[in-house]
């Protein structure tokens, strides 16, 4: 059944949370949020938004709200806490939390929104800013599936690729942290192979038109291989801090499985390597780490 639903809340208008009120407000919901940043909230005004003074702000306007703060803490204070979303939203409203946030954490939250009468979607995401931007993310959905058709026409504006991955909070997080233990190997591989080919003098750009066309030249490796070659390491909107938070979630799903992680527990140490020199740049920064040991530049000339 198609959405009837109008009013559209975001809470949170970083690099993810930005781009998808931008994509909310073209397609013509009247988009309502609230960040800390002031100068985000000023943008948003400038696009035809309405900013808020809290979370709950939002919720009085919306009648489905999303979530896109970074952790688990900064979720349940901005949904549960004081001035919070659950303050706000009207009876059988919706809050769809697409921060990737951890199994329990999410379940917690919905079990608190279950007993005030609020819906929850668990739909973290994967594309980063630029499929934030592009209104093209993939999107993990754990919930009710009617709740989801519901909202459809709303995460129509913000996705290309929805998908239903179970009944329950919590599933769409677990989805979420088998894709970023495959992310987080796959960076690490493509750091590697970057730093051998400059080091065994190979033209970058002829590396990256062979790679790019082979059968691993995914997306990953052309967005994160072009802006290494051209040493672009900031504002690319695929933070450090992020992916190594991601990880971290995904190796705790590995012990609480019993499951060997040998790859992504390579990836968490060279991202916590990452972390801690370059703690404000993007991920694709940490090839200057394995540049530095093997004594080259990952670069063109």
């Amino acid at each position: 059944m198609a959405s009837k639903l109008t009013r559209v809340g975001i809470i949170g208008l970083g690099d993810m949370g930005f781009g998808m009120a931008g994509n909310l407000l073209k397609s013509g919901f009247a988009v309502s949020a609230y960040d800390v940043d002031e100068k985000k909230l000023q943008a948003l005004r400038g696009m035809g938004g309405q900013a808020a003074t809290s979370p709950r702000e939002v919720a009085e306007r919306s009648e489905v709200v999303f979530v896109m703060v970074l952790n688990a803490e900064q979720s349940k204070a901005v949904i549960l806490g004081p001035n919070g979303i659950v303050e706000g939203l009207s009876k059988n409203g919706i809050v769809i939390v697409t921060a990737t946030i951890g199994r329990a954490a999410v379940r917690e939250i919905g079990e608190t929104l279950e007993s005030r009468g609020i819906r929850l979607l668990d739909s973290p995401v994967s594309g980063g800013r630029t499929g934030a931007e592009a209104g093209t993310l993939t999107l993990m959905i754990g919930g009710d599936s009617g709740t989801m058709e519901e909202c459809r026409m709303v995460l129509d504006a913000v996705s290309a690729h929805i998908n239903f991955v179970g009944n329950k909070a919590g599933d769409g997080q677990t989805v979420k942290h088998v894709l970023s233990a495959l992310t987080g190997a796959c960076y690490v591989g493509i750091f590697e192979a970057l730093v051998l080919g400059a080091k065994a003098k190979i033209d970058m750009d002829i590396l990256y038109e062979v790679i790019g066309t082979s059968t691993t030249g995914n997306a990953l490796f052309r967005d994160s291989a072009k802006k290494i070659i051209d040493r672009n390491f900031r504002a690319g909107g695929s933070k450090i801090t992020t992916m190594h938070k991601d990880l971290n979630l995904a190796l705790q799903m590995a012990r609480e499985n019993g499951v060997p992680m040998p790859m992504t527990s390579v990836a968490m140490e060279m991202f916590q390597a990452g972390l801690t020199v370059y703690p404000e740049e993007d991920n694709w920064s940490i090839v200057k780490i394995l540049e530095g040991i093997a004594g080259t530049t990952v670069g063109r000339g």
